[in-house]
This record gives C-alpha cells, structure tokens and sequence, in this order.
C-alpha cells in the first residue's frame, strides 16, 4: 500500500490532502499490507530528524511493514515557510544528508550532527523497530537515479522506464526492490474514465520540471489548461475493461520493476478493487 505525503493537493478538484503520518497511523491498525511512502520530502517542510522519529514509529506501529520513499520534493509542498527553493542539485545534495541524519538517528542512543544543510543537536529517538526502516529513493532523471542507486535501499519510479531500473541497477542499485506505481480511473466505460482522469489529474500531463516548481493548485490549474484529454490517458489505465490493467502491469513488468502499486482517481474505488480481485490477480498468480 502507498501513501502519498504531500501537503496540497495538485489541483483543487482533487479535493484532500490529510497529514500523511496520520493516515499510516490508522492504516497500521485496520490492515497488515506492507506500507510505502511514495514520496515524503525529509528536507525543507519537515527536518530529517522529525520523519525519522515519524518513519521509526510508523515502523513499530506496522510491525516492520512500513518503509519509507523519499524524494527531493515539490515546491507545491514545501515551499510554503517562505525559504527559496532549491535547485535540483542542491536538494539532491539536502537529501543525502537527510537520509544520513535518518540512519544515524535510527541505530540509538543520542546523535548529534553539524552538516551543511542540517544540525542536529542530542537528539534520541526512543521507538525504534527491530532493524532500520528501509529507504527506497524517487528518480526520474539520470541525477536521481544515480542517488537512489548511492544511497537508497529501493528505488520507486512512476515511468515504465526499463533504461532508469537498468540504470538504478548498475550505478549501485544491485539487486535492490524497484517499486512503481501508475493511476487507474475505474468506470463503466472507457470514456468516462477517462472524463474523471482528466478532472481530477490534469496535472499528469504537465511536463518536464514544472511539477517541481510551481508554488500553487492555481499555478498547475493554469499550466494544466494546456493540457488535452488525450494527453492524460497516457498515463492512466481508463474504464473497466481488465485487458487496459493487464498491459499496463506488463509494461512494468517488462521494465524490470519489482512491485507495483496502483492508486484509483475518481469515486469507484470499490469497483477497482472488485475488478483487481476477480480478474486481475488471478491472471497475474
């Protein structure tokens, strides 16, 4: 199961955005599915030191079934104390000392560190899990992967992009879990998927790094008004029909991906899961 960790919805019509640690609270207690974040930034909104404590609980509270995804994050989310936004290569270099101070923080007794982007001063986090929460790292371009192969225990991707795991893999990833996830918009037809796909997530079709920078719902509203119908259909699996899920998961698959998730737009979630249990999951046993 993946949890989203962000502040703001993308756009307005997507209507929620709860607090994330929250919401792995309340799960950690209604299933005993495995729990990912996908993706929580440990570095400008929230410090490295608060989600490891975050991240170590959820772990207790899960029983070791919680790990946690992180990225280099949105400036949606995160730039909302006013701070500048950094520049890719400085939030990559912000990530590697988070996940450091993360890591120090989860092997007990009192840490402190004195870095170029963190202090932490005595610190001790005292619910700790058994072993040390993995951290699977988000990619999706050449530099990120590379961190995520440096410094992750996973990696987590939302592209069928077979070059980016076979990338991962070689610069240090190994033979570490490659996690993706890709969105469905269950319905009774194809088009009217598609119809709700494109209310809820026009944001799928905005490119490049604009889904970095911009500050506001408004600001991808307006970027999204550029985007067509077509262009969001790409990125979703629309309707009902089982064959759309199955070469989907293929493509993934093929990529070289190791697990997949899949989050549903729209009101039928009961629909999608109905259709995963009755005629997905048996295709793919």
């Amino acid at each position: 199961m993946n949890t989203s960790a962000d502040a703001t919805p993308w756009v307005d019509a997507q209507g929620q955005s709860p607090f994330v640690w929250s919401m792995i609270g309340a799960l950690s207690q209604a299933t005993r599915l495995p729990i990912t974040t996908a993706v929580t930034c440990p570095m400008v909104r929230i410090h490295p030191a608060v989600i490891a404590q975050a991240a170590a609980t959820s772990a207790v509270l899960t029983e070791g079934r919680f790990r946690l995804g992180v990225g280099t994050g949105e400036a949606l989310n995160e730039h909302i104390f006013g701070d500048a936004w950094p520049e890719l290569d400085v939030r990559l270099e912000m990530l590697e000392e988070a996940v450091d101070i993360m890591r120090g923080l989860w092997q007990g007794g009192q840490y402190s560190h004195r870095g170029k982007h963190y202090t932490v001063e005595n610190a001790r986090i005292y619910t700790l899990p058994e072993t040390p929460v993995d951290i699977y790292v988000s990619g999706f371009g050449p530099k990120a992967v590379d961190s995520a192969a440096r410094i992750g225990d996973g990696y987590v991707s939302t592209m069928p992009d077979g070059d980016l795991v076979k990338r991962f893999r070689a610069n240090g990833g190994g033979q570490k879990i490659a996690q993706a996830g890709f969105k469905a918009a269950f319905a009774p037809t194809e088009d009217e998927g598609a119809r709700i796909a494109y209310e809820k997530w026009p944001n799928s079709g905005v490119p490049g790094e604009l889904s970095q920078v911009l500050p506001t719902p408004a600001h991808f509203e307006q970027a999204s008004s550029l985007v067509m119908r077509d262009m969001v259909k790409e990125s979703f699996v629309c309707g009902s029909d089982p064959a759309g899920h199955l070469d989907m998961i293929e493509q993934y698959r093929e990529a070289g991906f190791d697990e997949l998730y899949v989050a549903n737009a729209g009101p039928h979630y009961q629909g999608l899961f109905d259709l995963y249990a009755n005629e997905i999951l048996p295709k793919l046993k």
